[in-house]
């Protein structure tokens, strides 16, 4: 009776000894603001970029977190909240005191809530008539930069749109975005030439720089330009149809200084008014390069034919287009932020980079096609779509459709400046004028966008402009990503350079890659049937034609009536026609059967996976403590 009481008290005060050790762990845990990050895409670790940010700061900056306490808040915006605040935590660890977190619980007519009014924090109504609030405030000195409401869909690119708040109020100035352009990017006042075409009014700007002029000193730069201006922080190129070596060393040099490019070339911008006025209408679209820059850095850009992708493939008003891409999440780097938000773009006739970067260059994709497309003549894809998905053979590689280069740049004119084209006329031109020379490499690292097209900013593709019926103008509605790509790109270049660095957070989403690997076999499978299912009939359709013929030769009367031979051609088409749909039938059944033995299995292995490998070891662990005790 003694030994099973023992036992009993001793099991008892284990268990007590072990609880109580937990709690006390636990307890330690929270007092101590460290966490180990253990997810392989390093998803809850600030990043490098985040931490050079906070590593500069000198002054004391305050964020305000307005988040909502009660029970009417939904449990998955509770859950965030907590992830907003563990992230907060982080960014006070790292900046060596800098950085002091207030939180507010603005509950109504408190002054909690006046504070997020005056911080520009909005409360989210629900539907009891309540306001909820999760959003902050950054502010340092008279700076002041308000995230109104942090979204759970935008968990991805909070640190970046924290570090970007952060950058906003230390740096005091707008910065200078330059735009370079053949284009009427900022519109056009009425002349006498449009009112002789009919035109009632001039041209508005577009969407994008009407919309850069709100956060940024937006300066126009011609074409002619010879030196891009000091103050210019990122130089946004539009088309450079027909550019000149003088303005590419305009542009080389402004990079060497440390300035920053976003470039929107274009093999055929369909887009292009004045090419298709001064050609009478539409010839496939102009083209643009920068051929000696990009050959500088060890890269191509075909500006003579266009990507076709019949996995994104897009339509225009006469139907299926072959160059019109629709691009989703598939296409679009996941760890890169100008494109991590931005999961349908269009893409009209663009054209891809080739190349690998010289020494010193990193490349990074930033939109990529599918492994289903092919380079087409821009003409045949906008007169003949149809011959091209006729004949359509994909190349079975991912063409880069847009790139940003980062590292330090060299010149493309170590000779120096180009000499100017001599005027046959100016009879005191200097003939023996040496090149004016430049700078030979960037200083600092710096960082180029290149874009394969140029109509995916313009107005008619990437918003839907409405008139506001109570006055005031037109309203902008974007038609899809574009724009946000647009403005994020050169958002993310105007910032502080670090913020370049600042990768977004790991997505949640596990794509099941193995399915959708079977799901295109499948397609391609179908393709080729269907192909060879077409040139079946019309092999068939020319040996009746033939047939035809020679018995029109016969005579009038023998023309309506079928042959034998005839007869034999039509019932082997549709016996033909019958196996090729059998065939797909059984291919689409296999394709499913797969499929869903696949995901059981997927399943199986996470239900009864882990508590099966937890018996399993149980099981071993008894079978080996058994062995030990009866050797003893």
């Amino acid at each position: 009776m003694k030994k099973p009481l023992e036992t009993v008290l001793f099991s008892t005060l284990g268990v007590a000894a072990v609880l109580l050790i937990l709690i006390t762990v636990n307890f330690l845990n929270s007092r101590i603001p460290k966490r180990i990050d253990l997810t392989a895409e390093r998803a809850y670790t600030l990043s490098p970029g985040t931490r050079a940010i906070l590593a500069k700061l000198d002054t004391p900056v305050q964020i305000r977190l307005y988040c909502t306490r009660n029970e009417n808040m939904p449990p998955q915006l509770s859950q965030y909240a907590q992830q907003v605040e563990d992230l907060l935590n982080e960014y006070k660890q790292a900046s060596r005191g800098q950085i002091e977190i207030k939180k507010l619980d603005p509950e109504p007519d408190s002054d909690a809530e006046d504070s997020a009014k005056l911080d520009g924090v909005d409360g989210q109504l629900l539907q009891t008539g309540e306001k909820l609030y999760l959003g902050l405030s950054v502010s340092m000195l008279d700076q002041k930069e308000a995230l109104p409401f942090l979204a759970p869909d935008r968990e991805r690119l909070l640190e970046y749109d924290l570090s970007r708040a952060i950058s906003r109020v230390v740096t005091t100035q707008k910065p200078v975005v330059g735009v370079m352009s053949p284009l009427s990017i900022a519109g056009q006042q009425m002349n006498m030439m449009m009112m002789q075409m009919g035109q009632q009014r001039g041209q508005e700007p577009w969407a994008l720089y009407s919309e850069l002029k709100r956060d940024f000193a937006v300066q126009s730069v011609p074409m002619t330009a010879d030196r891009i201006p000091d103050e210019i922080k990122v130089l946004l190129l539009v088309h450079p149809k027909e550019i000149t070596d003088a303005a590419q060393y305009a542009i080389d040099q402004f990079i060497l200084r440390g300035g920053k490019l976003i470039a929107y070339l274009d093999p055929a911008c369909v887009l292009d008014r004045e090419s298709q006025r001064s050609m009478g209408g539409p010839q496939g679209g102009s083209s643009s390069n920068l051929e000696k820059l990009l050959k500088s850095w060890g890269i191509s850009f075909d500006s003579t034919r266009i990507v076709a992708d019949l996995d994104y493939l897009g339509r225009s008003q006469r139907g299926k287009a072959p160059g019109v891409l629709m691009l989703n999440e598939q296409a679009l780097s996941k760890d890169d932020i100008v494109t991590v938000g931005a999961d349908n773009l269009f893409m009209i006739f663009p054209g891809a980079f080739s190349g690998s970067p010289v020494d010193g260059l990193k490349e990074t994709v930033l939109i990529k096609s599918s492994k289903n497309a092919q380079l087409v003549e821009p003409m045949m894809a906008q007169m003949a779509p149809e011959e091209v998905l006729k004949n359509f053979n994909p190349e079975g590689k991912e063409l880069p459709l847009a790139i940003r280069l980062t590292g330090k740049f060299k010149t493309a004119f170590p000779e120096g400046k180009p000499k100017a084209q001599p005027n046959p006329d100016d009879k005191n031109a200097r003939k023996d004028d040496k090149p004016e020379p430049g700078l030979k490499e960037s200083k600092e690292e710096n960082t180029v966008l290149l874009i394969g097209d140029s109509d995916m900013i313009q107005d008619p593709v990437c918003i839907t402009a409405v008139q506001n019926p109570f006055g005031g103008g037109r309203m902008i509605m974007p038609s899809n990503g574009n724009l946000a790509f647009a403005q994020g790109a050169v958002e993310q270049l105007t910032g502080d350079s670090n913020l370049i660095a600042v990768r977004s957070r790991a997505t949640r989403e596990r794509p099941f890659t193995v399915v959708k690997k079977m799901e295109a076999d499948a397609d391609a499978a179908y393709r080729k049937q269907i192909k060879d299912l077409e040139t079946n009939l019309a092999e068939t359709q020319n040996k009746l034609n033939e047939l035809q013929q020679h018995k029109d030769a016969e005579g009038k009367a023998q023309r309506f009536i079928l042959s034998p031979e005839q007869q034999a051609e039509i019932a082997n088409f549709r016996k033909t026609e019958a196996d090729v749909k059998k065939q797909l039938k059984d291919v689409r059944r296999t394709l499913r059967a797969d499929t869903d033995a696949l995901e059981n299995r997927v399943k199986w292995i996470n239900i009864a996976g882990m508590p099966l490998i937890v018996a399993l070891s149980g099981i071993g662990f008894s079978i080996l403590k058994r062995k030990r005790a009866t050797a003893k």
